[in-house]
């Protein structure tokens, strides 16, 4: 088979991820604190058998290889990983709306365990509790952060220190990752350290809290419908290639053989 059938096939391959990823980033452009996906490049290597034969003891290849011993390499995407740049600030007035202004993520507890959001739509339970959007608990030294029946206001400071009503109730439990690429989409708008990663949760220094404000999407729409445009192209150049090999690799084996 021609070498550019395999290249055509890789390029488009990966195009058809690429799509998929800016479909979902363009899916959640109105999701507060959503973090889009971005994608990276690497060379996959074909070897062949000799390529791995090191001796350098010249008299055990006495003659040259045939065909010819190199490396091919063909650009496939290497990992996909979450974007954690900043998004834009949007003003509620919600005493329970806030945003972390900087790096850091607000800790909840959900059925699959302690996740990360930046998500800071929070409300408060029929028990008190403050939790997301989802029902999962806010966390504040470890543990759910309780708000009084009595509470007339809700104040949180640029720490993350919660009072109501002038009496303080708990810290938000706010924390950063040692590697950002490391974090991996777990649904809801959460967040968890990829399973092997070396990452680990540190301090949130630096962070700061405001209240009665939302983190927005940090997709930019313009700049993911452009990049659409881009990879369906090259998806469909990629087709183009693989159906005009195939069709001039059906020649070749129509005409080999015959006698005119």
């Amino acid at each position: 088979m021609r070498e550019s059938m395999y290249s055509a096939l890789f390029g488009a391959m990966s195009n058809e991820v690429r799509l998929d990823t800016i479909a979902n980033n363009l899916a959640n452009v109105n999701t507060t604190g959503f973090k889009k996906q971005a994608y990276a490049f690497q060379d996959t290597f074909q070897r062949f058998a000799t390529d791995y034969l090191t001796d350098d003891r010249q008299y055990l290849r006495a003659e040259e290889t045939w065909p010819k011993a190199y490396v091919q390499a063909r650009p496939r995407l290497s990992g996909q990983y979450c974007d954690q740049s900043q998004g834009p600030s949007q003003f509620t007035g919600n005493q329970l709306d806030l945003a972390i202004s900087g790096k850091g993520y607000f800790k909840v507890r959900t059925p699959d365990g302690d996740l990360l959001t930046r998500n800071g739509s929070f409300r408060r339970a029929a028990d008190g509790t403050l939790v997301t959007e989802q029902g999962y608990e806010v966390l504040g030294g470890g543990d759910a952060i309780v708000i009084p029946d009595t509470a007339k206001s809700v104040q949180v400071d640029s720490t993350g220190s919660i009072s109501a009503d002038g009496q303080a109730l708990a810290n938000l439990d706010l924390v950063d990752v040692s590697d950002p690429k490391s974090l991996q989409h777990a649904g809801n708008n959460t967040y968890r350290i990829r399973q092997g990663s070396r990452a680990t949760e540190i301090p949130a220094d630096g962070a700061k809290v405001e209240q009665g404000v939302l983190e927005k999407s940090n997709v930019e729409v313009v700049s993911e419908m452009v990049n659409m445009m881009e990879a369906q192209r090259a998806f469909e150049i990629g087709q183009k290639i693989m159906t005009t090999t195939d069709g001039m690799e059906s020649l070749v084996i129509n005409k080999v053989g015959q006698v005119s």
